[in-house]
């Protein structure tokens, strides 16, 4: 090749696959992050607060999840509330949030100790 050409050929092709990545993240109907890793997960951000004799206080359901973990589904936070109530921890606990999945983003809550999408 020329010696004039290989930049050219070196910053199209540059280009080309920086473009690539970048759509790879972009939003699809239905979906945030295509990017394999998240796509497949669910992930709840939620905010709680719990009642223990009439007090209330805020609750990090975070705390509860196991070391190194981050993805909280509907179930798992469900078990969490289920813990904290069977514990005695709080007589109630109650939040609202919002689910991120595959299906796209839906709003979810916590009534009186359960998880309601």
């Amino acid at each position: 090749m020329h010696v004039s050409v290989l930049p050219a050929v070196q910053i199209s092709v540059t280009a080309a696959l920086t473009m690539w990545m970048i759509t790879g993240f972009t939003r699809l109907p239905g979906r945030w992050l295509r990017w394999k890793m998240f796509c497949r997960a669910t992930f709840t951000i939620v905010t709680l607060t719990g009642t223990k004799d009439g007090r209330t206080e805020p609750v990090n359901v975070y705390d509860y999840l196991s070391p190194g973990s981050f993805i909280l589904g509907p179930p798992q936070l469900q078990a969490i509330v289920s813990h904290l109530i069977g514990s005695g921890r709080y007589d109630r606990l109650d939040g609202h949030g919002r689910v991120l999945s595959v299906q796209g983003e839906q709003p979810v809550e916590v009534r009186d100790s359960h998880v309601v999408l």
